[in-house]
């Protein structure tokens, strides 16, 4: 195993980690808030990456493509990403409001439930308006390889990574310079406590489902960068692994979700490679479908030593943004 190949490796963990993370966040924000996780969470980062397609396509037919663009693919990305996020963050809004608000006092499983048939009806109606069938997510940019040393990484992997820390250091000052994020932290330091001194709990949990699935439409969208197809199921995968992520960094700690989401990349790329060596040392004949299996049993494994996650703290104790 060449430096070479470990690097290679490493930039598509990147990659894939930045998928995960992104869509964690939301999980570990929702549960710092309310002390619940929203199942649905998978599924609106399906629907954020298909208004991201509806807004691409939109975006082209009206400024036009090829020699003819008005605008620079780079600008019809972005346009497309904030608007989705937008248009994804009203969503969220809706599923807290109808879904999670009446239950706010209910077992923590009704809400578990209630967010399982959510995504439910998220996927079926999908199906139901756009077919079963996969769309392509349009190229709004031509990618281009760089050679590096030996190292090969495309403009869409380096755009990935960079925007999804972006949104994540936007988020982080978010939540430590603004009122609105010191209000989110006092909600998740007591959420019973703190609404008798004037913090408007709905408004804050309703902003936190918003600012969970806008980032969500933004892993949905560039997921659709990097591999241009859109199923109604691409949110199960995705939304089970980012939850694994969650948990793997801590119920509701931020940083350790995105941390955690950029490991579990690193886990899953890695994989294939290890079992490959292993095949060759051991003469066996072990395949990489098994990648997932090794890779959420390595988190067992680390779980089992740190139940609260890398950086949660007991579940007897405060939780805090």
């Amino acid at each position: 195993m060449t430096v070479n190949f470990l690097m290679q490796n490493l930039i598509n963990a990147l990659q894939w980690g930045s998928f995960y993370a992104l869509i964690a966040l939301g999980y570990s924000m929702v549960y710092s808030i309310l002390m619940l996780f929203n199942f649905a969470h998978g599924d609106i980062f399906m629907v954020g990456a298909y208004i991201g397609l509806g807004v691409a396509l939109g975006l082209l037919s009206l400024f036009g493509t090829g020699a003819a663009a008005i605008l620079p693919g780079w600008l019809l990305l972005v346009l497309t990403i904030l608007i989705s996020m937008f248009l994804t963050a009203f969503v969220g809004i809706i599923v807290e409001r109808v879904g999670y608000r009446p239950l706010r006092e209910a077992p923590r499983a009704s809400a578990a439930i209630t967010g399982l048939m959510i995504g439910i009806i998220l996927e079926t109606s999908n199906i139901l308006f756009l077919g079963g069938s996969r769309l392509k997510f349009p190229q709004l940019i031509q990618s281009v390889t760089y050679n590096i040393g030996g190292v090969y990484v495309t403009n869409k992997k380096i755009m990935i990574v960079l925007v999804s820390i972006g949104l994540m250091l936007a988020l982080h000052q978010l939540i430590s310079h603004t009122k609105w994020g010191m209000a989110m932290r006092a909600m998740a330091y007591d959420y019973v406590v703190v609404p008798l001194v004037g913090v408007p709990m709905n408004t804050i949990a309703a902003m936190t489902f918003a600012i969970g699935s806008a980032l969500a439409a933004a892993a949905g969208i560039l997921f659709g960068l990097a591999y241009p197809v859109l199923d109604p199921y691409m949110g199960v995968s995705f939304g089970w692994k980012a939850f694994v992520a969650a948990i793997l960094g801590g119920r509701g700690s931020i940083m350790g979700a995105c941390i955690a989401g950029f490991m579990l990349g690193f886990i899953e790329i890695m994989t294939v490679p290890a079992i490959q060596i292993v095949n060759r040392l051991f003469s066996l004949n072990i395949g990489s479908n098994l990648r997932d299996l090794i890779a959420y049993s390595i988190v067992l494994v680390i779980l089992i030593f740190r139940p609260h996650g890398l950086f949660g703290q007991a579940y007897s104790a405060k939780l805090r943004l």
